[in-house]
This record gives C-alpha cells, structure tokens and sequence, in this order.
C-alpha cells in the first residue's frame, strides 16, 4: 500500500468511527436487541454454551480484538483488521453492524447491516449484556463494581441534609415513583448514598447518557446532590 492510500484508509476509517460515535451516543433496550438479534442468530450463538458457527460467539465481545478469538473461523482481511490494532468497542461495534464491509473490506460476515441507529443501538445494548469487560460503555451495570469510579472522596465525604433532600426531591418524583415501583423508570428509593452520589455525578459528567438526568444533575451542587441521595437512601 502506498503512503497516499494507507492515509486515505487511516481517514476512511476515522470517518467511520467518527459517524460510529456519533450515532451510538445513547444506549438501547437489551430485551428490544434481543429481538434485533434474531437477524444474527443463524450466524452466531450468545450465552451460556454459545458456540462458535459460521461466526465467531459474542461472548465478551467488548474489548475483544478482532480476528482474536480461538477456533472461530475469520477471513484474511478480518484477521489482518486485528493486526492493525482493531479492538471491539461500542464505536467499532456500531460501525461494524452499519456496514460491515464498509469497515472490513471482503469480511466473511454476509450480512447487509443495520441502517437504524435504535436497532443497532438495542443490539449493542443486549451484547453488553454478555460481555465480561464493558468498561468503555459508561453504564455497564452488569460488570460494573462499587469502587469503579474516579470521584473525588472528598465529595463521597459530603453528609447530606434529608430533609433538605425532599424539599429537592421534588423534580425527581415526577418521574420516579417514590413508592419504589418501577414502570419503565429505574427505583431510586433505597439506594445506598454513595451508589446515587456515584451515579448523579456521572451524568453530570456526562459519562452517563441520557440527556434529562444529564440536566436535572447538572443543575445540582455537590451538596445538593448528597441531599438527595440521604433522602432517597430511608426510602423502603
């Protein structure tokens, strides 16, 4: 390959990645990707005992390089993708399932690709749910462990007001159900003080998605979001 075509590539696929990330931003439903799934399944098997078949298994797939996984059969182009550095992520995902062989020209994998951005979306959502390191996906509930965050201690430290919390609390209850029931909307009530604090600076952040809680956190100060959080932790 020449200078000129190895950089036309480098940008070519950096443009991929690019619309990857854009159009991946927001995480689907699991049980929704598990009927888009069904588009896969004569293909690749997921799950306790899945096997490999024409394609590789989608255990773990997060993280995983391409062409990487033992006993699976991949084309040269797909294992050559691997060599250069290719690491299954939601960007490199996202891309992948847009267009295969937009990404990995003359891939074995047979398949047209997913143009809607929620089916793709739900999908990548209900692989997460199988794979054993989804670090780079912000809300891996799944896998993700109580001390995996970076938040400052001194803001955990932060004893919070309850009674001041529910004075706040009232914009929260206007969706969440102050019963603990759930209907569509996650329970807050009972949640450990440093799980909600851990949470609520995540979508401040925005490392959490969605782009109301992004909002609804971005508006509170430290002190107020320690408020909350003791008000909701008493709640049965």
């Amino acid at each position: 390959m020449t200078g000129g075509k190895a950089i036309c590539g480098v940008l070519a696929l950096a443009a991929v990645f690019a619309a990857g990330l854009a159009s991946a931003n927001e995480l689907g439903d699991p049980d929704k990707g598990a009927e888009v799934f069904k588009k896969c399944k004569s293909c690749h098997q997921i799950g306790e005992g899945a096997k490999n078949r024409v394609g590789p298994q989608l255990n773990g797939i997060f993280g995983r390089p391409a062409g990487s996984l033992d006993g699976a059969k991949y084309s040269k182009s797909m294992l050559r993708a691997g060599d250069d550095g290719l690491i299954w992520t939601e960007e490199t995902l996202d891309a992948y399932i847009e267009n295969p062989k937009a990404l990995i020209s003359k891939t074995r994998m047979s398949f047209r690709g997913i143009s809607d951005i929620k089916e793709r979306s739900h999908l990548l959502a209900y692989l997460r749910v199988f794979s054993d390191d989804p670090a780079n996906i912000p809300e891996a509930e799944p896998t993700a462990t109580a001390t995996d965050h970076d938040l400052d201690p001194a803001i955990l430290a932060l004893k919070g007001d309850p009674e001041y919390g529910e004075y706040l609390a009232s914009e929260c209850l206007t969706c969440h159900q102050i019963s603990g029931n759930s209907d569509g909307i996650p329970a807050i009530t009972g949640w450990p003080t440093e799980d909600f604090v851990v949470a609520m600076h995540a979508y401040k952040r925005k490392l959490r998605p969605h782009p109301v809680m992004q909002m609804m956190a971005g508006r509170l100060s430290d002190e107020e979001i320690a408020a909350i959080a003791a008000y909701f932790k008493d709640l049965e």
